[in-house]
C-alpha cells in the first residue's frame, strides 16, 4: 500500500474500512498519517485497540461466570474471524503466521483464549505451535506413550491436552494451527537413555552434538538408525491424532558448529560414525574394491596411493572401485598407476561421504512427512537458506540439503539475516526462489517486531515491504515469534506459578 499514489491508497483504505464495518459496528480504526510505533496497522489486518479491549473485557467477564458476556464474547469471536478472513483475502500476504510456544501456566482457564485472541488482533490467520522441542512433547502426561517427557508435568494436569485445546481455540477464531516440531534434534533427555546410545549421531572425533553445541541441549540422532525412526514415528502419530491443520519440521539438519568447525572440510567432521550410518554407506559400494576404499577412507580420514595399490592386489579381477554415483571414464579403469588415481578417488570418496550424510536427512524428512501426507495434512520443512552452502572445498557444518527437499511440501526459509536493513533478508529469500521449482510454496519466516527494530533487524513493516517488492507472488509469510511480539506477556506466562 505504501507504493500506491496517495489518492489510490486512501480509496483502498476506505473500501477496506467499509467492508469491515459490515461485520463489526465497533470498528474504530483511526487513519493516522503518521502512526505511532505501536499503533494497529489496518493494512496488515490488525484490529483496533477498541476492538481488542472490548473482546478482552468480555473474556474476563465470561471467566467470572457472566453468561451474557460469554454469549457476546462468542459472537465477537465469529465476527473477528470473519473480518480477519475478509481482510486476508484481499491483503498481501493472504497467509500470515506466527510462531508460538506454550508453557505450563497456559493450562489455567482462559489463558489459551487470550493468546489466540491476541494473535487474531495482530492480523495473523495461522499459528505454528511448538509441539516437540528441547527433548519434550506437548502431550498430556496421562496420554504420552513416547520416550520423551511431557512439557506439562504439573500435578493435576495429567489429562490436560494443551495441543488439542490450542487447535480447538484457534479454529474457533478462524486460525489454522500447525504442529511445529524438531526433527533430527531429539533433545538432551533422549541422550540420557542408555538404551538409545546407538541412535545418536557421532563424528570421526568421537563426539556427539552435546560436545559441539554451546548450550548442551541439542542431541542430533543418526538419521539412518531404525530405533530413532521408530521413536519419532510413534511420537508423530500421537501428534497427528489431534488433527493439526499442518505439520512443520524444524531442525532438518545436523548441528551448527562454531569457529573453524562451522565448515566441514574432512570426513571426520561429518556425522558418519554411528553404526547405522556406517552400515548404510558400506551398502553403497558396488564392488569389493569400492567397499574396501570406503572403509579405509572412513577409518583414517583419507586414502593413500598405497591403499589404492593394496586394494588392486586384493581384488585383481575387478576394474575400478565402484560405489553409487561413481562412473569413472573408460580409459581410466585401472590403467593409471595408483599414485595418479589416488587424488581423484579421495575427492570422490569425500563427495560420497557428504552426499550420504545429506541423504540421511532427506530420507528422514520423507519418513516424517509420510503419515501426515497420508491424512492429507499439509507438510512443510523449515530451513536456513545458507545451510546447504559449499565454502571452498568444504560444506556448511549443518549439511542442510534444502535444495533437495521435495516441492510437494511447503518450504519455510528462516530469513533471519542481520545487516540492519532488509536487503540481506530479501537476498536470502531470493536465493531460495532461484532454486525452487515452479509450484513450490515458499513461505519465508521473518524475525522481528511490529513498529520497531530489534536485534539490529528492521521492523516487520520494513521487512514485509521489501519482501513484497521482491516477490509479490509469495502467498504466505510467518513471523518469529510471539515471544518477540509481546515479550512481557510471554515472560508472564513462562515464569508464572500455576494456581
Amino acid at each position: 500500500m505504501s507504493n500506491c499514489p496517495l489518492n489510490v491508497a486512501k480509496i483502498f483504505f476506505w473500501q477496506r474500512l467499509f467492508v469491515a464495518a459490515i461485520f463489526s459496528s465497533s470498528l474504530l480504526i483511526p487513519f493516522l498519517k503518521n502512526q505511532p510505533a505501536k499503533a494497529q496497522l489496518p493494512e496488515y489486518c490488525q484490529l483496533s485497540t477498541a476492538q481488542a479491549q472490548e473482546k478482552e473485557n468480555l473474556r474476563l467477564s465470561a471467566l467470572k461466570g457472566d453468561q451474557k458476556a460469554q454469549s457476546r464474547y462468542q459472537q465477537l469471536l465469529q465476527q473477528h474471524a470473519q473480518i480477519l478472513q475478509e481482510c486476508r483475502n484481499r491483503t498481501w500476504p493472504g497467509l500470515q503466521a506466527i510462531w508460538l510456544r506454550l508453557y505450563p501456566c497456559d493450562v489455567q482457564p482462559g489463558v489459551v483464549d487470550q493468546l489466540m485472541d491476541r494473535i487474531v488482533n495482530r492480523g495473523y490467520n495461522q499459528v505454528y505451535l511448538e509441539v516437540f522441542y528441547d527433548g519434550q512433547v506437548l502431550l498430556p502426561t496421562g496420554s504420552n506413550p513416547t520416550v520423551w517427557p511431557s512439557v506439562i508435568r504439573t500435578p493435576g494436569t495429567e489429562k490436560t491436552d494443551l495441543l488439542a485445546t490450542a487447535i480447538q481455540k484457534g479454529r474457533e477464531r478462524g486460525l489454522k494451527v500447525y504442529a511445529w516440531m524438531f526433527t533430527t534434534n531429539f533433545g538432551y533427555t533422549y541422550a540420557q537413555r542408555s538404551d538409545r546410545e546407538r541412535a545418536i549421531a557421532r563424528n570421526g572425533k568421537g563426539q556427539t552434538s552435546l560436545y559441539v553445541v554451546d548450550n548442551g541441549s541439542q542431541v542430533f540422532i543418526d538419521p539412518y538408525n531404525l530405533q530413532a525412526k521408530r521413536d519419532y514415528y510413534q511420537m508423530l502419530q500421537e501428534m497427528l491424532r489431534r488433527r493439526p491443520d499442518g505439520v512443520l519440521f524444524d531442525y532438518v539438519r545436523y548441528p551448527r558448529q562454531a569457529g573453524s568447525d562451522s565448515i566441514a572440510t574432512k570426513v571426520t567432521d561429518l556425522w558418519l560414525y554411528s553404526e547405522a550410518t556406517q552400515q548404510a554407506i558400506f551398502r553403497r559400494a558396488l564392488n569389493s574394491k569400492g567397499l574396501e576404499l570406503i572403509r579405509r577412507f572412513l577409518g583414517k580420514g583419507y586414502i593413500t596411493a598405497g591403499d589404492v595399490n593394496e586394494v588392486d592386489k586384493l581384488y585383481p579381477l575387478e576394474g575400478e572401485p565402484l560405489w553409487q554415483g561413481r562412473t569413472p571414464p573408460q580409459e581410466q579403469k585401472s590403467i593409471l598407476p595408483p599414485a595418479q588415481r589416488q587424488p581423484q578417488l579421495q575427492f570422490e570418496l569425500w563427495q560420497l561421504a557428504v552426499a550420504h550424510a545429506m541423504q540421511g536427512i532427506i530420507d528422514f524428512l520423507a519418513l516424517a512427512a509420510y503419515p501426515a501426507q497420508q491424512r492429507n495434512i499439509p507438510v512443510g520443512a523449515v530451513f536456513f537458506p545458507d545451510g546447504n552452502q559449499m565454502v571452498g572445498q568444504g560444506y556448511d557444518s549443518r549439511l542442510q540439503p534444502w535444495d533437495k527437499f521435495p516441492n510437494t511440501i511447503e518450504w519455510h526459509p528462516m530469513s533471519y539475516a542481520n545487516c540492519a536493513s532488509a536487503d540481506c533478508i530479501a537476498a536470502q529469500v531470493q536465493r531460495v526462489l532461484n532454486v525452487a521449482k515452479p509450484g513450490t510454496q515458499v513461505i519465508p519466516a521473518l524475525a522481528g517486531k511490529w513498529g520497531e527494530s530489534i536485534s539490529n533487524r528492521p521492523s516487520l513493516e520494513v521487512q514485509m515491504q521489501a519482501l513484497r517488492q521482491l516477490a509479490p507472488q509469495i502467498r504466505g509469510v510467518s513471523h518469529f515469534a510471539y515471544s518477540w511480539q509481546d515479550p512481557q506477556h510471554d515472560n508472564q506466562r513462562k515464569f508464572c506459578r500455576v494456581q
